[in-house]
This record gives C-alpha cells, structure tokens and sequence, in this order.
C-alpha cells in the first residue's frame, strides 16, 4: 500500500516546522524541528484517519504528488 505524501516546511509566521499532508485536509503539525514536525504529524494523522473511520466519511487514497515527480 502507497502511504501519504508529506510535505515538511519551515514557517517564519510560526516560528517553527509544519509537517502536512495535503491529501488529508487540514492535516497538519507543528514542531521546533522537521523530525519532531514529522512525529507530531504521525499523531495528528492517527487522529485524522481514527476520526473519519468514526464518523463513517470517506478516506481518500493517496495521490497527491508534487510536480516535480509527476510524469510527463
């Protein structure tokens, strides 16, 4: 099974990591590090997935690419 892309970027605005995943709307985390970033988010995903499955909404498949790995 394909997981989640990530994407990990630094935000002057927070201070800090933001990790997210932009096939999971609104999935996202902070932390003072890209892996800590990267941990938080594996929690808020947890969440994320535990809590659609609990309200029976659908859970998209993994698709989202970023162009620089998309074919031509």
């Amino acid at each position: 099974m394909k997981d989640y892309h990530i994407n990990i970027f630094w935000s002057d605005e927070d201070g800090g990591y933001i990790a997210d995943i932009p096939d999971l709307v609104a999935c996202s985390a902070f932390g003072a590090t890209p892996a800590q970033a990267l941990a938080e988010l594996e929690n808020a995903k947890k969440a994320w997935l535990d809590a659609a499955r609990a309200e029976g909404k659908p859970i998209p498949a993994p698709h989202y690419r970023p162009e620089n790995y998309r074919a031509s």
